[in-house]
């Protein structure tokens, strides 16, 4: 119930919140979604609350498209936590924004899955379109590993629905 709570408030704080086109410099994103959406074992599949954040202040081009840093985190409701910070890329197609990104980070399982080790990599596609000015609604899969460098490598796949605001 408290989880809800928070997802509705951190919606709404968003929604209402005034922002000026010329003036923002941040993009707060935040999502909802499924932890270990494919769940072999049956015991860990669970929701996820996240926040990200990017500034398109630092946004480059380059030969490849546009990239940025992104940084974040996302907390299951059975406790586990990831802090992420990485790079995204971003591809207009139209409407349509194409949004790879790689983010090393730390895993702290907490009462959920145990993926082996403190350092997990999350590689992500996200496909997101611009709804209102400044805000763009979105859809990502990502996955998450520690390559085999920990313990054990059960890996996860999550999925997510965004919701991004320009401040």
């Amino acid at each position: 119930m408290k989880f809800n709570f928070l997802i509705i408030l951190g919606l709404v704080t968003l929604m209402l919140s005034p922002t000026l086109a010329d003036e923002s410099d941040n993009d707060i994103s935040l999502y909802v979604g499924t932890f270990d959406v494919i769940d072999k074992e049956g015991d860990d599949q669970t929701s996820l609350f996240g926040v990200e954040h990017k500034n398109p202040n630092l946004f480059r081009e380059t030969f490849l498209g546009k990239f940025s840093p992104v940084s974040g985190g996302f907390m299951t409701a059975n406790n586990s936590i990831y802090l992420y910070t990485g790079v995204e890329a971003q591809y207009d197609v139209g409407p349509l924004k194409i949004l790879p990104s790689f983010t090393p980070g730390f895993y702290e399982k907490g009462n959920g899955k145990d993926l082996g080790s403190a350092l997990e990599f999350k590689s992500e596609i996200k496909l997101g379109f611009d709804i209102f000015e400044n805000s763009k609604i979105g859809y990502s899969y990502s996955h998450i590993s520690n390559n085999e460098w920990g313990e054990t490598n059960p890996g996860t796949d999550n999925q997510q629905i965004t919701f991004s605001k320009n401040f």
